[in-house]
């Protein structure tokens, strides 16, 4: 069963620090694939991000012993 993360004197949920990495690995995707040109064939941009970060949280939660 996982345990909290401490950093500092502060307990964080893992499940939280997962979401915040995913959630900064698709900004960083958004803001490439927004300067290359991506975004102009992808239809609905606001879900493609979503369904990214939850594409991401399921990866890191499975290589990740923290989820």
């Amino acid at each position: 069963m996982p345990s909290e993360v401490v950093i500092g004197e502060i307990y964080f949920p893992p499940l939280l620090l997962a979401v915040l990495v995913s959630y900064l690995v698709t900004a960083v995707f958004s803001y490439v694939g927004n300067k290359v040109g991506i975004y102009r064939y992808i239809a609905a941009p606001a879900l493609f991000e979503l369904s990214l970060v939850v594409l991401l949280l399921g990866l890191i939660s499975r290589f990740w012993n923290l989820v």
